[in-house]
């Protein structure tokens, strides 16, 4: 049999691919869905946007602490009006001179341990806003590193943590202490600094936003992170540590403008 003359397969109906357009929207609406769904997305509620929290997060103890001392008075040299707030991870909580590192400025404390950037965006009714600050600055990133987010996802975090507080505060001024390098964590240095250099550039085309870098300083002449300036645990700052973030910070705030 000559090749003109076998069989010829079925024609497939004139309207199969009309047919097949319904089928390939929706996979490509699920696949969207899915994408969406898998990066954090700023949310609106309460009048402002706010971020996913962390996953299996409780900060539940920490705002009830906060509460108890702004109710009591207890909380060190608690600002009568437009404090300039400090918030953020452990860095920050365990920040206990404080109050007296920056004299004449009405510093407030507002850290919570372990905390992540889009942590401090959940809850900034509660760590911030209520207190109308005329400035914030913020000390995350580095817990997020270290739980696997990407130096882009940092950014975009922060990016949405200015955007909430900018939605209720127009003016606030916003500082962002850069995630510092530490022993414990010289394994993530890479990633640390490709975060802090996204943010800064960031922060450079923003009005009112500062990126505060203290983590240069805290770099050996090989560029390791330098050990005196960390516990034992050489994760969290000694007081060395936090003498020289004091002189870092000091020129960067509202009250020393």
């Amino acid at each position: 049999m000559t090749e003109h003359n076998r069989p010829k397969p079925a024609l497939q109906a004139p309207g199969w691919r009309w047919k097949a357009l319904p089928l390939f929207f929706a996979l490509a609406a699920l696949s969207l869905l899915v994408a969406c769904r898998s990066a954090p997305q700023p949310v609106l509620g309460g009048g402002m946007l706010r971020a996913d929290p962390t996953p299996s997060a409780d900060w539940s103890a920490d705002m009830a602490r906060f509460a108890a001392e702004d109710a009591t008075g207890d909380a060190a040299s608690l600002p009568s009006a437009r404090p300039v707030l400090f918030t953020g991870s452990s860095s920050v909580r365990l920040w206990e001179t404080l109050a007296t590192d920056f004299p004449g400025v009405p510093v407030l404390n507002r850290g919570f341990g372990g905390s992540q950037v889009r942590d401090a965006t959940w809850h900034l009714g509660l760590v911030a806003l209520r207190y109308r600050p005329r400035q914030v600055l913020v000390y995350a990133g580095d817990n997020d590193i270290d739980a696997g987010r990407t130096p882009e996802q940092v950014l975009a975090d922060v990016q949405a943590l200015v955007a909430a507080l900018r939605a209720e505060l127009p003016d606030v001024l916003v500082g962002y202490l850069a995630i510092k390098p530490s022993p414990s964590r010289v394994e993530q240095l890479g990633r640390q600094q490709a975060a802090n250099a996204l943010v800064r550039e960031w922060a450079a085309t923003q009005e009112g936003v500062d990126f505060i870098d203290v983590a240069t300083p805290m770099l050996d002449a090989t560029g390791q992170p330098r050990a005196g300036l960390f516990l034992d645990d050489r994760l969290h700052l000694n007081a060395d540590g936090y003498a020289l973030w004091r002189g870092i910070v000091a020129p960067y705030l509202a009250g020393a403008r």
